[in-house]
This record gives structure tokens, sequence and C-alpha cells, in this order.
């Protein structure tokens, strides 16, 4: 079985939500950030890191949330949260899965941080060009790939969400809103937050 090891309050979010989305079976085991199990020998053979979430499946282990909604994803097909190989939308998926990481966490670093990055010199470009990529892709919605929810809507939801709900920085657009919107409104996302609230 599954087991997520997560801590409320932190991108274990992104993996209660895509188990939920799932239907997966599985087992949280709460990690104590304050008490600093993370750093335990045991938990750092699963994720070297130190960092929540992580997860296992019998001998698997998987960190990083955007591996981790990648994993279930595929370990559970009948759930439709990924398009299979060969079709045509892969790519565009694999993409907004790494687009998390790659582009907006550091955008919201830069901007957090109030450091000026050269564009020529970042990865993400800058932060304007982030914002205004994810603009034009939940544009045509509902979702990422169009009618079809997947689990990079769980990455780039629940990244918006936080970007302008939670940590104020990025401005409202109306099409940003119905997007988050959107996904606010999904079970498995009320599910999973109503997991979070009850371990506060």
């Amino acid at each position: 079985m599954i087991k997520l090891y997560w801590a409320p309050r932190t991108r274990s979010l992104r993996a209660l939500w895509v188990l939920e989305e799932a239907g997966a079976p599985y087992e949280r085991v709460r990690i104590d950030l304050a008490a600093g199990e993370q750093k335990s020998a045991e938990f750092r053979a699963i994720n070297p890191m130190a960092k929540v979430p992580a997860l296992t499946d019998g001998a698997l282990a998987v960190a990083e949330s955007g591996a981790i909604c990648a994993y279930v994803a595929e370990a559970h097909p009948d759930a439709g949260l990924s398009p299979q190989r060969g079709h045509p939308a892969r790519g565009r998926y694999l993409q907004w899965l790494f687009f998390s990481s790659g582009c907006i966490e550091p955008a919201f670093l830069t901007k957090f941080a109030n450091v000026a990055v050269d564009p020529r010199m970042a990865s993400f470009g800058d932060f304007d060009r982030v914002f205004d990529v994810l603009e034009a892709a939940v544009q045509p919605g509902p979702w990422l790939l169009g009618e079809k929810f997947t689990a990079a809507d769980v990455m780039i939801g629940l990244d918006l969400h936080f970007g302008i709900d939670i940590f104020k920085l990025v401005p409202t657009r109306p099409v940003f809103r119905a997007y988050v919107d959107r996904c606010l409104a999904r079970p498995a996302l009320q599910r999973a937050k109503a997991i979070e609230a009850d371990a506060v």
C-alpha cells in the first residue's frame, strides 16, 4: 500500500490532492517538522532532502511533489489523471508537471526576495513571462489540457491558489480566478484540505 509522508501547510497538499483524485488507498504518516522528524536517518532514506511530501509503495520510494503526482497518475491509470504514452497531449502534460518547480517556484522566490534576475540568465525567464504563459495556457479551459483534468492541474492549480490567495504575489487575473475556483471546487481537493485542517 502507498504510504504518504506528509505534514500540514506544506507542499504535501499536492500529494494529498492527487491521491484523493486517484481514489487510491493510502496510509498517511505525519512527519513532525517542528520536532525534526524529517532529519531522521529513517526518513532521509526515503527522501535524502529531508522534505515532505515523500511516498513509498512497497520497495519504491519517490519524493518531490511533481514526481509524486506523476507516479500516482501512472500507478492508477483508471483515474485518467495523465495522458497515456503516445497520446498527443502527453508532451504538454509533462511540460506543465515540470513547470511548477522549473518556472513558478523560482519566479515566486525572486518576487519574495525582491531580487532582480537577468531573464537571459534565469531558466524561467522572468516573473511576468511565467504568468503570461500560464494565463494563455488556462484561458481556453476548463483545464490545462482542455476538458480533461490531470495531475498537472494539481501542480499548477495549487501554485496559482497559493500565489494569488495565500502569498498575494500574483495579481489576480480573471482567467486565473476562474481556474483556481474550479480547482478549489473539486471534491478531492476539498477532502485533501479537510485532512490538512484536521491535522493542524
